[in-house]
């Protein structure tokens, strides 16, 4: 058996993927029967084990945390061994129990940490099951599916709302990962047999917390590679339960948020209805504190907040006012999209709690901490209107470090403290570390981060459909990646300088200084890399070719 470094990746990616790929056109046609011989083709795949085992143990950022044996990263060798252990056997080992924040809210959530085997059998069964299910699924619903975001969702309303003002039906589900009904998930996964004795078992694997053993009798505990799949299942055909009787309605749905809009609001009245029936079918209801109907344009409180933004429409005159198709007729009012006050507020109260916790820390420790909270948010804001929004969380984190810095010298001046802490960068002060040290550290505004509109996803478009130039381009113009991966990603064609493979949604991209010096970060000697392909020419830094000189390169 060839080491785990010698395996033929290229090979492996294209094998796995064809087979998904002729699932996903066998799905489309209806041919069940095809369908479940490619499955159990592609389940005993050996290439198909090593890439689980690779997703698991290698790209996963997950790998670090245990699960009940308390195994955590895997030697290549273990790698080995794990893929040639893999099968499905009917049975599952129990999760182990974690808690983590929930934002927004005092309460936590629960997470379910599969052992290292548990993860690698979940996601060679993903692999399987996803390309029949991404064929089937609805093309308004986005949430845990590749290649789709929130930010398409998003767009989704925008396109739906913006030359017709529409009543908005909020549906949330109360507890939803958590009262999934197994037996009415099973019915409707229509896999082999093996498929589904195993899937039962996970279902049923009960959790540990604290040396106590709980068994579970309803939902599909988060935590899992398989789980948000499982999820999407349990609740594929939710949307249709208002568009078949009501084909004017659209139901645009993520995870277990969803929003259905109709012109009529006696139209909604009965969606709800017919809602709650459909849940009640698989052990769910209505969360009734969340799940409310509000107008885009008027009434009391117009628009709703959806995965963090506002959605609304605001009368203005005709200077400023929105334009109907085509562009001539003007509508009299415009649609804005905002992050929502409560992502606002605490977000600012985030920082707030770091700024804090850091009154005795270094300034350079201080910025380092809130860099990515600042980043990250900016960054998932980006895509509508927020620039506003940007500058004025700008002038308020200005404040909170202004006390910051003055409690740290209370016998200081003003003058004093501004000198030691903000300095010039870019025609600008900022806060930041003196210039003279070896590698200064400045804080990153929120205003830093331009502009990006969001190219919604096309249709019902699916990574597994093959089309690797209209995927690969579409990772280079998320709004969470940043702009240089996206120019590196671009300049490259959408492939990995160091594989050749296209990027897959899945991957995780790394930049790569190409001569090893981390302070050169021209882009002359930048690259785009798979986590693991990095690892790799880490390793064999004498054997690396660049991009331009690399020989039988080939994509999926």
């Amino acid at each position: 058996m060839a080491a785990w470094q010698d395996i033929p990746w290229q090979k492996v990616h294209r094998h796995v993927f064809r087979l998904q790929k002729r699932i996903y056109q066998a799905t489309q046609r209806g041919h069940v029967r095809t369908v479940h011989k490619l499955q159990n083709l592609l389940l005993k795949s050996w290439y198909a084990r090593l890439l689980a085992v690779r997703r698991v143990s290698q790209d996963n950022r997950g790998k670090h945390t245990a699960g009940v044996d308390g195994t955590k990263l895997l030697t290549p060798s273990q790698r080995l061994r794990l893929a040639g252990q893999l099968q499905l056997t009917s049975k599952a080992t129990p999760l182990r129990r974690m808690w983590i924040p929930k934002r927004g809210s005092p309460e936590k959530r629960p997470l379910g940490i599969p052992t290292q085997h548990e993860r690698a059998r979940q996601t060679l069964v993903r692999q399987v099951l996803e390309p029949e299910w991404e064929a089937k699924l609805s093309p308004h619903t986005y949430g845990f599916r590749p290649g789709r975001s929130c930010w398409d969702a998003i767009a989704a309303v925008f396109h739906r709302i913006k030359f017709r003002p529409q009543y908005l039906l909020k549906v949330d589900i109360a507890k939803c990962f958590d009262r999934i009904d197994h037996s009415a998930l099973l019915a409707k996964l229509h896999a082999p047999p093996d498929i589904r004795r195993q899937v039962r078992a996970w279902l049923r694997s009960g959790i540990i917390e604290a040396d106590t053993f709980m068994p579970t009798g309803a939902g599909t505990p988060q935590g899992g590679s398989c789980s948000p799949l499982l999820a999407l299942i349990a609740l594929h055909g939710m949307d249709e339960t208002s568009t078949q009787l009501y084909p004017e309605a659209r139901a645009i749905a993520y995870a277990d948020d969803c929003l259905v809009l109709h012109p009529d609001r006696a139209t909604l009245d009965h969606c709800q209805q017919l809602l709650t029936a459909w849940l009640a079918r698989i052990g769910l209801t209505l969360n009734v504190n969340k799940t409310h109907m509000s107008h885009t344009l008027e009434g009391d409180q117009p628009g709703v907040d959806f995965l963090g933004f506002t959605i609304r429409q605001y009368r203005v005159g005709k200077h400023q006012s929105g334009k109907g198709p085509g562009g001539y007729q003007r509508l009299g009012y415009k649609t804005l999209i905002t992050p929502a006050k409560a992502n606002i507020k605490e977000h600012l109260a985030e920082l707030g709690r770091v700024i804090r916790a850091g009154q005795n820390w270094p300034q350079a420790t201080l910025i380092h901490k809130l860099n990515p909270k600042i980043r990250g948010w900016a960054n998932y804001y980006r895509t509508w209107v927020s620039q506003a929004t940007f500058g004025r969380l700008d002038r308020l984190t200005w404040v909170k470090l202004r006390s910051w810095a003055r409690r740290r010298h209370p016998n200081k001046s003003a003058r004093w403290v501004a000198n030691r802490y903000w300095h010039q960068r870019a025609a600008r002060l900022v806060f930041a570390t003196p210039a003279t040290r070896p590698s200064q550290a400045y804080l990153a505004s929120h205003t830093d981060t331009s502009s990006l509109r969001h190219a919604k996803v096309t249709g019902n478009r699916s990574p597994y459909d093959g089309d690797w130039v209209y995927w690969s381009k579409r990772r280079g113009q998320y709004p969470t990646v940043s702009p240089r991966l996206a120019t590196l990603i671009k300049h490259q064609g959408g492939r990995c300088a160091y594989c050749g493979l296209f990027f897959h949604h899945a991957d995780q991209l790394e930049i790569d200084h190409i001569n090893g010096n981390r302070r050169d970060s021209r882009y002359v000697n930048l690259q785009a890399l798979h986590g693991h392909c990095h690892d790799a020419k880490s390793r064999k830094q004498g054997d690396y070719l660049p991009v331009g000189r690399r020989d039988n390169v080939s994509g999926h």
